[in-house]
């Protein structure tokens, strides 16, 4: 159960949740972890955050008005909310993205076959098979475990082609992530999963010459278009195989905030918090992504964009959580440093969004290539930081990805 709390009541052995504030820059890389330390609170308290949110099912509660709490009853409320917490699923062990990503290459070369078959089947009007789709939930969640952004990075470099299969695996791997991002248990992170995995499904009933066409849909074309969270939906609900979560996430993935969204127009109030998960990869994914009508956008740049269409669209907190869990300069953003040189990301720091690491390539000042180079900008004494995004066509630089996927 989650309570919003004022800094001055926080206490050792509380389980915080979520910060409320300035979610670029306070004090903690991460969220959803128990208090043992009272210098942890003493950070907390002068990084000018005034509220928070913490999870009293893992951790202690607020004391109550009047109360006192000993040290020795500090200590063991820390204690046992550890223990909680140790005796928890245990995470598979975090490996490097260089590690992972041939990893990931695998699983998703195995999804999208998985994920060709399952349209296939729903065109002939074959029931889900919800064991095989589980399985893939499975592997596309362990390894984002291992490393969150390797197979959420290679699933965006799909070929127009690909794109409806692949965006399928991209968007069950952005809800596995967004979900531990906002400190869902195993259970829950799944089901989003299958969620991400399953929301297209309506598409394998969308006539291929709307599907893919390569330039902006008609009006009746888009009517077409916009049929297809129904039936999806109701592929999932004939066959009886999924849980309630997929099913929502199927038919409302693209309601908005603000009412305009379809097929419903549902308001904010009334739309449930996966499917505003779901709004969130779904664009996310689709806009970073190569279609049969235009390329992708530079991944910060996405960023960048769906920040400015928040306010309506998307719910804030999640968007908030979201960009923690990629990044504000995700893996293949094509950025310039304050020293002129120019590169792409290729990981992201533990302590701060801005400050993760570039492969720098490229002399802006120069106007020439120069000697690979990894630069962390989060180790501590950097000297060099991004000052902004970068057009890598103004410079005529080509794929950009081999410089990160390689």
């Amino acid at each position: 159960m989650l309570k919003k709390i004022r800094i001055d009541d926080l206490r050792l052995g509380m389980h915080i949740h979520e910060f409320c504030g300035s979610w670029m820059e306070h004090p903690f890389w991460r969220t959803n972890f128990v208090v043992d330390d009272p210098e942890d609170i003493r950070r907390v308290a002068e990084s000018g955050i005034h509220e928070l949110w913490i999870d009293i099912a893992k951790g202690v509660d607020i004391v109550a008005s009047g109360s006192v709490v000993s040290v020795e009853e500090s200590e063991v409320a820390v204690t046992e909310a550890l223990i909680a917490a140790a005796n928890r699923e245990e995470p598979p062990t975090q490996v490097s993205m260089a590690e992972e990503v041939k990893r990931a290459a695998r699983i998703c070369a195995k999804s999208k076959q998985a994920v060709v078959s399952m349209f296939q089947e729903a065109r002939m009007g074959k029931a889900i098979n919800a064991e095989a789709a589980g399985e893939m939930v499975d592997e596309i969640s362990s390894s984002v475990m291992r490393n969150p952004r390797a197979l959420i990075s290679l699933a965006r470099l799909k070929n127009a082609d690909d794109y409806t299969y692949m965006h399928s695996v991209a968007v069950c791997a952005l809800m596995v992530a967004l979900s531990r991002q906002l400190g869902f248990g195993e259970s829950e992170t799944r089901e989003a999963g299958m969620a991400g995995l399953l929301h297209d499904l309506g598409k394998a009933l969308t006539p291929a010459e709307v599907l893919n066409k390569p330039g902006k849909l008609t009006d009746a074309e888009f009517v077409i278009m916009k049929q297809h969270p129904v039936d999806g939906h109701r592929l999932l609900a004939e066959a009886a195989a999924v849980g309630g979560i997929p099913l929502d996430v199927c038919l409302h993935h693209h309601e908005k905030m603000d009412g305009s969204g379809y097929p419903d127009r549902l308001p904010g109030e009334q739309i449930t918090l996966f499917s505003r998960m779901g709004a969130i990869c779904d664009v996310y994914d689709a806009i970073t992504s190569n279609r049969p009508y235009k390329s992708g956008w530079d991944p910060a740049e996405s960023i960048r964009k769906m920040a400015e269409w928040c306010k309506g669209h998307f719910d804030e907190r999640i968007f908030q959580a979201f960009v923690r869990s990629v990044g504000i300069y995700p893996i293949g953003s094509f950025v310039r440093l304050e020293s002129g040189r120019l590169g792409v990301v290729v990981g992201q720091a533990d302590k701060s969004l801005l400050a993760p690491m570039v492969k720098v390539f490229f002399s802006a000042r120069a106007q020439t290539y120069i000697p690979p180079e990894v630069v962390d900008l989060g180790r501590p004494g950097a000297t060099d930081r991004i000052i902004g995004r970068e057009d890598a066509a103004k410079w005529g630089i080509k794929d950009v990805d081999r410089y990160w996927a390689a």
